[in-house]
């Protein structure tokens, strides 16, 4: 009877041992949780880099159980960055970093931030990413029911001309511009007497080779990585004229399903990310404007008058993009502009 008593119990250890066993292996075969990051950019521009940044805190900080893989060039908005949002929404992406110039073609309210030479350095752009004003955003945001979880200031866009030194507005007259952003920008463009261009890369090194282009919109970083300096691009005008800030989002529904440790995670890494972005785009301007000069490209910054007076002859456009954005909220981003003037 003992020797029974003995047999049934190792059965039964054996069985027990199997089973935690096999309970352990399920553990370890659990898929992590994976998702797709939408971003307009790749990792050499700060934007790119945040991104990556965002999702490689996730993946670490939740041991691999959350997995992120970023998608830069807009690819999963159909290769447009003003489409991000409704990526966002229809769950196309699971989180996204964009940028608020982008995005105001879905959300209004975000164009306040761009409203022509409003905020006119990273001071003033960081004050429009946090307050009252911020709070206005993220509400709009949310309305397009996506989770927005962070803001941060992403600088400013520029100019380069082939050979036309710009300060004053009637220095754009008749100059042929390729835009490299939304279509708003063709409106500031249009307001200073200049013609917007839309083409590919290609054909702008043709034309600017040809001398039927005149100028490139966007930022240093873009001037530099595009190489102007050897297509006959000879200046940079540093005007800031329409400011960007960056928007940290994530899937509603997604959200939704993460556990609140999940939640708090992600967002903690959103908003650590997002206080690093503007010394990235610090250095991005610099390390830029570097490579622009030692290509042999000019580089003029225009002084707080000089830009005053782009303000004053673009006043008609700002009252229009102030109308879309919100007069309300214009009036409450115009006393943060103010309060965190030098």
């Amino acid at each position: 009877m003992a020797q029974c008593v003995r047999i049934l119990a190792a059965v039964a250890f054996a069985a027990a041992t199997a089973a935690a066993a096999a309970q352990g292996q399920d553990a370890k075969s659990v898929a992590p949780k994976e998702f797709k990051v939408s971003v307009a950019v790749g990792p050499a521009y700060a934007l790119g880099a945040a991104a990556e940044r965002w999702a490689k805190r996730i993946e670490e900080r939740s041991g691999g159980t959350l997995v992120a893989k970023v998608f830069p060039g807009a690819s999963l908005a159909q290769r447009d960055p003003t489409r991000e949002i409704a990526a966002l929404h229809s769950g196309a992406a699971d989180l996204a970093v964009g940028s608020t110039l982008f995005w105001a073609t879905q959300v209004d309210a975000l164009g306040v931030v761009g409203l022509p030479w409003l905020a006119a350095d990273s001071t003033q752009v960081a004050a429009l990413t946090r307050g009252p004003v911020a709070d206005v955003l993220i509400a709009a945001l949310q309305r397009m029911e996506v989770v927005p979880l962070a803001l941060a200031p992403l600088g400013h866009r520029q100019l380069a001309t082939r050979e036309r030194v710009v300060r004053t507005p009637g220095d754009l007259a008749g100059l042929q511009v390729r835009l490299a952003g939304p279509p708003q920008l063709a409106d500031l463009f249009a307001a200073l007497g200049a013609r917007a261009r839309i083409m590919s890369f290609g054909d702008a090194q043709a034309a600017f080779a040809a001398g039927t282009l005149d100028a490139q919109e966007g930022t240093p970083a873009m001037f530099a990585t595009t190489r102007l300096d050897a297509v006959g691009v000879k200046r940079v005008i540093l005007w800031n004229a329409i400011a960007e800030a960056a928007v940290f989002a994530v899937n509603r529904q997604r959200w939704e399903a993460w556990s609140p440790a999940e939640q708090a995670l992600v967002r903690d890494a959103a908003r650590e990310t997002a206080a690093e972005l503007p010394g990235l785009v610090r250095q991005e301007d610099e390390a830029a404007l570097a490579a622009l000069r030692k290509g042999g490209m000019a580089v003029t910054r225009l002084t707080p008058a000089e830009r005053a007076a782009f303000a004053a002859a673009t006043r008609d456009l700002y009252a229009k993009w102030a109308a879309v954005a919100g007069e309300e909220l214009t009036r409450a981003a115009e006393a943060a502009v103010r309060a965190a003037a030098p």
